[in-house]
């Protein structure tokens, strides 16, 4: 996270300078462009606009573009509770597919919340919604809370 201080600084308080663009992150946001749109303690929503560029090749969207939407959202609200010198790793994402993306879903907001977190383990859920707010996915996420 190139200028945020991973160490002295609270996740929600680096989350705070990556979404305002002071922390110099751009990662995997950059490479599907999707962007951080809303956060609080316990709760992140990204959204991206699909396109070609994310198909696979029977013609929809990859799974995985939908997979680290959501990923990301139920991670970032994990992050958003941990203490300073915390950090987390997902230990399992399961990942239900409802209704298939294309480039006509529109934009796609993939909301995550904490179920819960304790000292050394965080549960998430989320659900990715397209622009007329259908369920396309939902998932679940086990995370690895631990000291850096």
């Amino acid at each position: 996270m190139s200028e945020v201080e991973t160490g002295t600084q609270s996740g929600f308080d680096q989350l705070r300078a990556i979404f305002s663009g002071a922390a110099g992150y751009e990662g995997i946001v950059k490479t599907l462009d999707i962007r951080g749109v809303e956060f609080e303690p316990g709760r992140v929503v990204f959204e991206g606009t699909p396109d070609e560029r994310v198909y696979n090749p029977i013609g929809s969207v990859h799974g995985g573009y939908a997979a680290t939407l959501l990923d990301s959202a139920l991670g970032c609200a994990v992050h958003s509770r941990l203490a300073p010198g915390q950090a987390y790793t997902t230990l399992e994402l399961k990942i239900a597919y409802h209704r298939a993306l294309t480039k006509d879903s529109g934009t796609v907001r993939a909301e995550g919340k904490v179920v819960s977190i304790g000292r050394r383990a965080a549960f998430a859920e989320g659900r990715l919604t397209d622009a007329q707010g259908r369920l396309c996915a939902s998932a679940t996420s086990t995370l690895l809370v631990f000291d850096r």
